[in-house]
């Protein structure tokens, strides 16, 4: 095994610890409180998540996504119950945050880390299958209070696990370098462009999502945010379009075999951890991976909450596609980005710039001054 696969398996390792921590943390809760079982999908979403956009994090920031995070998970609880009983408001709301996070960018590095904590709880709410289940469910799912507690509770677990790794572990994590401060040519600023690439893209994918797809919108949507998250340009978006189809091409194969095989209960919870930790392990590599890893994960997670999974996967398919094509159509032709990376930031450290490195790869800074006019 090579250097890189071994540490990005003790990465991976640290990564499924806090996620089991929350998970622990999050079972105990629904025990105790009487909550629905998706407490526990919120826990594992969010610490997915905030635990590769926080692994070089300082104390500082750490203490304000303590504060900022349970804020915006609640809020994404409203956005949720929103998208269930008034559908059209509460795409236009979940668009404007995602459209904000992204925007607030130009402000520089605290206001971009700030956006990522207002678009975690966000993307999380559409791996939650809560505003895509039945109306007869919907009064079972967690509230703002206790959703805004597992906020909390991710935050420590986090915390927790990176801190304790990075004071014995045998690995630690450098500093991310933050992208050099000088203001890009682009008019329309990149932040602006991409912002608006974004709500082109997400809104477009709301309306063919529930025209098309009905109660699955949410695979359209996700899709549209992924591809276009962390735009480094129209390839990039078109890259990582194309390799989320691959992968779901994948996982729908290995979530044929696994539903084929009748895996339920607690070894299906047991195969959907091994399932993320494999996928975080090889996810630096290519996304396709880690796309491959969430299809067949969420599967069995849609077999959990009842609805028949393996019929599904053409459907969900056909919505990654759609997605995919939005977010490619709106990163080409409304105001492109045409760049090239920071000089000096390593690959590594440009993928831990991105507020949303769990899903994409890009750099969220502006374009460096004197080459934001040429093509990349």
């Amino acid at each position: 095994m090579t250097p890189k696969l071994i540490r990005n398996a003790y990465e991976a390792g640290l990564t499924m610890t806090a996620v089991l921590l929350s998970w622990g943390a999050a079972l105990a809760l629904e025990g105790a409180a009487g909550l629905h079982t998706d407490v526990l999908v919120l826990a594992v979403a969010l610490t997915l998540t905030l635990a590769s956009t926080h692994r070089t994090a300082d104390t500082r920031r750490r203490l304000t996504s303590l504060v900022l995070l349970p804020v915006t998970a609640a809020a994404s609880i409203f956005v949720g119950r929103l998208l269930a009983s008034h559908y059209a408001a509460g795409a236009v709301l979940y668009t404007a945050g995602m459209t904000l996070a992204i925007w607030i960018r130009r402000y520089g590095p605290v206001a971009t880390k700030a956006g990522t904590l207002i678009a975690l709880p966000l993307v999380a709410l559409l791996v939650v299958p809560g505003p895509a289940l039945p109306a007869r469910a919907q009064s079972g799912l967690v509230t703002w209070g206790w959703s805004a507690l597992i906020g909390v509770l991710v935050c420590c677990s986090v915390w927790l696990v990176q801190g304790l790794a990075d004071r014995f572990g045998p690995f630690r994590a450098s500093p991310a370098p933050d992208p050099p401060p000088r203001r890009s040519r682009l008019h329309p600023r990149p932040s602006t462009r991409m912002a608006l690439q974004m709500a082109a893209g997400i809104a477009t994918a709301f309306a063919l999502g529930h025209l098309l797809f009905d109660d699955h919108w949410p695979w359209v949507v996700l899709t549209a945010y992924v591809a276009a998250s962390g735009n480094r340009g129209r390839t990039d978006v078109l890259r990582k379009g194309v390799e989320r189809l691959a992968g779901a091409c994948v996982g729908t194969l290995l979530a044929a075999g696994v539903a084929a095989a009748g895996f339920t209960g607690h070894t299906a919870v047991a195969l959907m951890f091994t399932i993320l930790t494999i996928a975080l392990w090889l996810r630096p590599l290519s996304y396709a991976y880690w796309a491959a890893g969430m299809t067949c994960a969420l599967s069995l997670l849609l077999g959990y909450f009842g609805q028949d999974a393996l019929h599904l996967l053409p459907t969900r398919l056909e919505g990654i596609a759609v997605g995919a094509v939005l977010s490619v159509a709106s990163a080409w032709w409304l105001l492109p980005v045409r760049k090239r990376a920071a000089p000096g930031v390593p690959r590594s450290a440009r993928s831990r710039l991105d507020p949303f490195v769990w899903i994409s790869r890009g750099s969220p800074g502006e374009v460096p001054a004197g080459r934001a006019g040429r093509r990349g």
